[in-house]
C-alpha cells in the first residue's frame, strides 16, 4: 500500500523535508521585507502547515505586485492545454495573470506583468517528467526577468518519484523537436527537482544573464526520496495528478495522449486507467504480463470504464488499471512502451495516432513531440522488441545522466 494515498502528510509532526517556502517561512532565504514580489505559483504553493505562498510572503513583509499562473490556471481548475485567459476579478488585490493562452507568445510573461518588481518568485510543484509543463513555464518565466533586471527566486520542492542515476528514464529530444512537453533538452524522467532543472535549462539555454538567479533548497530532501517520505502533505499540482500513484505511472502513461487511447481523463484514476472502446482488458493485460519485465512495481486489473469527458466521454473502454505496488522499482516508461505496442497490436487498425494540434504545433504528431522525435512512432508501427526499445535508448539517457550531476543540488544513496 502507498501511505500516501491515505495520508494527508505531516499532521501535526514535523515533516521530514523542508521545502523551500517552508525555509523561506522561517526566515532563511535572501530579505524579501518591503520588496516589491511577483510570484508564479498554483495551489500545490503550500507549506507543510497548508498556508500558501500568497499568505506566507506578505507574513514576511514582501510586497507582492503581481501573480502568475501556470498550465491550468493559479487555482489549477482550467483542464489540460485549456486556453487559461487573464482576467481580473473584483476580490482580487493584486493584478492576476495567465501564462497559459491561445499562442506560444502567452507562455512567457511580458515584462509589464511583473509590476516594477524587485523578486520574481516561483514556488511549483513538478512531478519528475518533462511534459509536465510548470518547469517550462518557470523556466521562460525567469528568463523574462532576468533580461530585465528582475532578481529570480525558486523555491525548490522535493522530486516526488525520486531522483537517483538509476531512475532516469528515456532518452534526448532531437533537434527541432522541442515543445513545450520538453522545452529543453532532457530525459523523459529526468530525477531532478524543478529548481535544478531550471537551472539547467536556465543556464544551458544562455538566453539570459543568470546572475541573479538563486534556489532555495529544500532541506532535508534526499535523492532516494518519494513523496509519501517526506511527511509533507500531497496537493493536486494540476486537476489529473491526485495522487503520487498518478505522477509515478505519468513518465510513460503521458506518451498515450499522442493517441486515440484513452489515457484515464475523466476517471477517477486518470493515466493509472487506460483503454479504448475497441480494446479488450482481459487480453491487454494478457499481453503486458506476457512481456518480459514490461510492468516493474505495478501490478495490472482488467476492467471497464467510462469516461465523463475527453475521449470516448460516456462510451463504455475496455482497458486496465496500473496498480502501484513496489514504488521504487516502478520504470513507467518501458511499461507505456509495452503499453503502446499491445494496443497497436491488439486494435487491428484502431489504433491511430494523435493528429491534431498539440501544445501550439500543428506540423507534427503529438508523439512525437512526446517521444522527443518519429522514433518511438516508427519503432511501435514495426512492432520492435520492448528490450531493442530500451536498449536504442539507452546511450541518450546515460548521456543525461552525466550532464545533469553538474546542476544536482541534493545527496542521494
Amino acid at each position: 500500500m502507498l501511505a500516501h494515498d491515505v495520508s494527508e502528510g505531516a499532521g501535526d509532526s514535523a515533516p521530514a523535508v523542508l521545502t523551500g517556502l517552508d525555509r523561506l517561512g522561517r526566515g532563511e532565504g535572501p530579505a524579501l521585507r518591503g520588496r516589491p514580489v511577483a510570484l508564479l505559483c498554483h495551489p500545490a504553493s503550500v507549506a507543510a502547515s497548508l498556508e500558501h505562498a500568497t499568505a506566507v510572503l506578505p507574513r514576511l513583509g514582501a510586497r507582492v505586485v503581481s501573480l502568475l499562473g501556470p498550465e491550468h490556471g493559479i487555482d489549477a481548475a482550467a483542464q489540460d492545454m485549456e486556453v487559461v485567459a487573464t482576467a481580473r476579478r473584483a476580490a482580487e488585490a493584486v493584478p492576476t495573470y495567465s501564462l497559459y493562452g491561445d499562442t506560444f507568445e502567452s507562455l512567457s510573461p511580458t515584462p509589464a506583468m511583473l509590476h516594477g518588481a524587485e523578486w520574481l518568485v516561483i514556488d511549483l510543484q513538478d512531478v519528475g517528467s518533462r511534459y509536465y509543463t510548470y518547469v517550462w513555464t518557470a523556466a521562460l518565466a525567469a528568463e523574462v526577468a532576468l533580461r530585465e533586471g528582475v532578481r529570480v527566486l525558486i523555491l525548490d520542492r522535493p522530486n516526488p518519484i525520486g531522483g537517483l542515476d538509476a531512475q532516469v528514464e528515456g532518452g534526448a529530444i532531437a533537434a527541432g523537436e522541442e515543445s513545450f512537453v520538453g522545452l529543453h533538452d532532457v530525459a523523459v524522467r529526468h530525477g531532478m527537482t524543478l529548481g535544478e532543472l531550471a537551472r539547467m535549462a536556465i543556464l544551458e539555454r544562455a538566453r539570459a544573464p543568470h546572475a541573479g538567479l538563486e534556489v532555495l533548497r529544500c532541506a532535508g530532501w534526499r535523492r532516494e526520496q518519494m513523496f509519501f517520505e517526506t511527511g509533507l502533505p500531497w496537493v493536486l499540482p494540476s486537476p489529473n495528478m491526485p495522487t503520487l500513484a498518478t505522477a509515478l505511472v505519468y513518465p510513460g502513461q503521458c506518451l498515450l495522449e499522442g493517441t486515440n487511447l484513452s489515457e484515464g481523463r475523466g476517471t477517477t484514476r486518470p493515466f493509472e486507467i487506460f483503454g479504448a472502446p475497441w480494446l479488450d482488458g482481459q487480453a491487454l493485460a494478457a499481453a503486458l504480463a506476457a512481456e518480459d519485465d514490461a510492468c516493474p512495481g505495478l501490478g495490472l486489473r482488467p476492467l471497464g470504464f467510462k469516461p465523463m469527458f475527453q475521449k470516448f466521454a460516456g462510451r463504455r473502454c475496455g482497458g486496465v488499471q496500473l496498480h502501484v505496488r513496489a514504488p521504487r522499482a516502478v520504470r513507467s516508461l518501458r511499461t507505456s512502451w509495452a503499453v503502446l505496442r499491445a494496443a497497436w497490436r491488439l486494435g487491428q487498425g484502431e489504433m491511430r495516432w494523435r493528429t491534431e494540434p498539440y501544445e501550439f504545433v500543428a506540423d507534427r504528431p503529438a508523439i512525437d513531440l512526446l517521444a522527443g522525435g518519429p522514433w518511438l512512432r516508427a519503432a511501435i508501427e514495426a512492432q520492435a522488441p520492448l528490450a531493442d526499445i530500451a536498449a536504442s535508448q539507452e546511450p541518450a539517457r546515460a548521456a543525461f545522466v552525466a550532464r545533469r550531476r553538474g546542476f544536482l543540488l541534493y545527496p542521494g544513496a
